[in-house]
């Protein structure tokens, strides 16, 4: 069992960040019963797996990385594509806490630290672990104080074996023979390619990122091309510019020989620059399927509100893998096809009328880059709402039915053999079901909610309230119970935190029908829509888990499929919709 530390984050200004306080202080969770039941379920849960010193020194929100708030960021790396090696340096800018004279930064190896500086001097340091450095700051840090050190590093890092699932950077060729290389680190952490405070409750407010490459190639990375730089050593320096908050798996370096072209959005906050990078074989294809990132962009303002990164711009950037969701840097590499690799992962059709990669990666821009998670084990805040996002993409453009064809058609991909929500305080996230059952949770969340203006607004209001914000899970509950009107914790209890799919059983009794739940957590009291009979018309039931009565007549019904629920008529055992099975 980790314990959760305790560590209130004070800030002059007001912050971008969420208020960690409230979660991380012991009072807090004492007063929130709810809170503390879900992390017990989850040390349950998770008490048989075996974590490292490691995965506690990543994972945690260390003495060495609580009494310090990360500002900005510059960081500089020069490539070298023969050697596969790169040399560098970051200025970290923080402003003291609290007083403390030891900060940690991370980075993996093989790559090595040269040196660590502040205010002229070379600072010592003590390596924790695999990736942790300790380092000694002689100055002493004052709370209220704004501060830097520089940290130089060089090496080989380790290399992308199946980006981006296991992540690194990818060294590889283009059709042409020429160079291609891209950086994808979400899970494995932005310190496999650069020294940082490598977890997600901390992000820079702004960055600055300068990539040097050999002249004949060009670097795309996040943000905006503030300039480009010809060095006398038949290298070019690309200068990117980040000004909104951003989190350190989301900065990415993507190098070849691109050729671009570029559109406009007329959004709901003023024009949008939208670029996009490709290479030459590819740029016909390029400019007809690319036509879809405006039709996402309109499609999900509406649903989400505004792009969360107009001061940065959106890009598209071809790279050698599938592609991910660097903030306001989306890599692309679905072979300018529509669906999952030229396949539909609902397999009802829906999933080909559109690029999966444009779409989900791009609706990480609003989950996972503007509402982040402050610990891995909530990535569901990430994936499940994208995922649903895909859904309400399709809604948007060819209607309701069809977006709900989406997402039921999908859970054919649900495991249930592990809770969404993983270890909180190891890097530990959740299964794949964080997708496809998570969007199923929300879609079912809206039909209790029951009506379509107001679960809009409250998915706009996620976006607005938690903007630029690193967030728990509990956050993200809590508000959706709070602006729903409806207790929705047991729901969430039942779908992030166990693996039992609720069964309605029934059975009719002296032409009464009779139900409760079974297979659910204690509580449970989820309202159902069902169908009697052979009507046609959805009614409303309120089962619990004790058995009540209805005058529903008849021998039979029919469950609302929008709901990820079984059924099974006691009578005869019969599941009544095997289609959830």
């Amino acid at each position: 069992m980790h314990k959760i530390i305790s560590q209130r984050k004070v800030k002059d200004k007001i912050s971008r960040k969420s208020n960690i306080f409230d979660f991380f202080n012991m009072k807090s969770i004492i007063r929130s019963v709810a809170l503390s039941a879900w992390l017990f379920l989850s040390f349950y849960v998770h008490a048989q797996q075996k974590f490292t010193r490691d995965d506690t020194l990543r994972g945690s929100i260390t003495p060495e990385r609580a009494w310090w708030d990360l500002k900005y960021y510059h960081l500089q790396v020069t490539v070298n594509p023969e050697k596969k090696s790169i040399q560098g340096q970051v200025l970290i800018k923080y402003n003291v806490l609290s007083p403390y004279q030891i900060i940690q930064i991370d980075l993996q190896p093989p790559l090595l630290i040269e040196k660590i500086i502040q205010d002229g001097a070379e600072l010592s340091y003590i390596k924790e672990g695999e990736n942790a450095y300790m380092i000694s700051l002689n100055k002493p840090q004052l709370k209220g104080h704004a501060e830097s050190i520089t940290v130089y590093y060089n090496g080989i890092p380790k290399e992308a074996k199946r980006p981006p699932w296991e992540g690194g950077v990818q060294w590889t060729k283009d059709n042409d023979g020429n160079t291609f290389i891209a950086t994808a680190c979400q899970g494995i952490g932005a310190s496999v390619w650069w020294p940082c405070k490598d977890h997600m409750y901390d992000e820079a407010d702004s960055m600055a990122i300068s990539i040097t490459v050999p002249e004949d190639l060009m670097d795309i990375s996040n943000g905006r091309l503030r300039s480009i730089i010809n060095n006398p050593d038949h290298t070019k320096t690309y200068n990117w510019a980040v000004r909104n908050p951003i989190n350190n798996y989301g900065v990415n370096m993507n190098i070849g020989r691109y050729v671009h072209f570029s559109d406009k959005f007329h959004g709901e906050k003023g024009n949008l620059d939208m670029d996009y990078y490709v290479l030459p074989y590819n740029l016909e294809k390029a400019k007809e399927q690319f036509k879809q990132a405006k039709l996402m962009m309109r499609a999900f303002e509406y649903w989400f509100g505004p792009y969360p990164f107009y001061a940065d711009g959106y890009k598209l950037v071809e790279v050698p893998y599938l592609g991910m969701e660097h903030q306001s840097s989306v890599t692309y590499g679905n072979g300018f096809a529509n669906g999952y690799r030229g396949r539909d992962l609902s397999a009802t059709g829906w999933g080909l009328k559109w690029d999966f990669i444009i779409v989900h990666e791009s609706g990480h821009e609003w989950f996972a880059n503007n509402i982040t998670d402050i610990d891995v084990a909530d990535m569901w805040i990430h994936e499940s709402f994208t995922n649903y996002s895909e859904n309400l993409y399709t809604e948007y453009y060819y209607g309701k039915e069809a977006g709900a064809a989406y997402v039921i058609g999908c859970r054919k991909l649900i495991k249930n053999d592990k809770p969404i929500i993983g270890a909180y305080n190891v890097n530990q996230s959740g299964p794949l079901d964080m997708y496809y059952k998570g969007g199923n949770m929300l879609h079912m969340i809206r039909q209790l909610i029951n009506n379509d203006k107001k679960w809009r607004n409250i998915l706009r209001g996620l976006n607005r309230t938690f903007y630029h914000q690193t967030v728990t899970g509990n956050q993200v509950e809590h508000y959706l119970t709070e602006k729903s009107g409806i207790n929705l914790s047991k729901i969430f209890d039942q779908y992030l935190r166990d693996t039992a799919i609720p069964v309605l059983e029934y059975r009719f009794t002296n032409n009464q029908l009779m139900f409760r739940w079974s297979n659910t957590v204690k509580g449970f009291d989820m309202p159902l829509k069902i169908k009697p009979g052979s009507s046609a018309k959805l009614i409303t039931i309120y089962p619990t888990t004790t058995w009540k009565t209805s005058k529903i007549k008849g021998d039979s019904i029919t469950v609302d499929q929008n709901y990820y629920v079984y059924s099974k008529k006691i009578s005869d055992g019969i599941i009544v919709n095997p289609l959830y099975k």
